[in-house]
């Protein structure tokens, strides 16, 4: 599963930790909130720390058999709605979307036309989650 969602530092919380702690053991998660991201890379295809991000979430992305999007209210996650418009039609993305985040309604469309799940709160996103890895996947 990779946790593809709000990170921004010191504005997002740590989500995925929290969804792990929900989940059974035996989840395999690619998560892409780096402690040590350095925000003074150069956003460029020549900066090699920053394309080795970018390209190992990409990859991620692909390989995954269940994608989970979860947007925190108070962030913009501008790569987390490019990643749902990349892998909306792929049948594996999962999304959480909260009332308060800047363009739900956007969500909710790209969701509804491409049959992605939906979860309106965080208990329900996590239901959703369990729901596709499987029976026990909550603890």
């Amino acid at each position: 599963m990779f946790l593809a969602g709000s990170i921004e530092m010191g504005v997002a919380d740590n989500w995925q930790e929290r969804l792990l702690a929900r989940l059974g053991h035996g989840v395999v998660a690619l998560n892409p909130r780096r402690e040590n991201w350095d925000a003074s890379w150069k956003q460029s295809i020549d900066e090699p720390q920053f394309r080795e991000q970018v390209e190992w979430e990409l990859d991620g992305l692909e390989r995954a058999d269940l994608i989970a999007m979860w947007f925190a209210p108070d962030t913009k996650a501008p790569i987390t709605l490019l990643e749902l418009g990349l892998f909306a039609r792929s049948g594996k993305v999962v999304v959480g979307c909260p009332n308060g985040f800047w363009r739900k309604g956007n969500i909710e469309i790209v969701c509804a036309r491409y049959r992605c799940k939906l979860a309106e709160d965080w208990e329900a996103f996590v239901a959703v989650v369990a729901s596709e890895l499987g029976a026990g996947a909550l603890k």
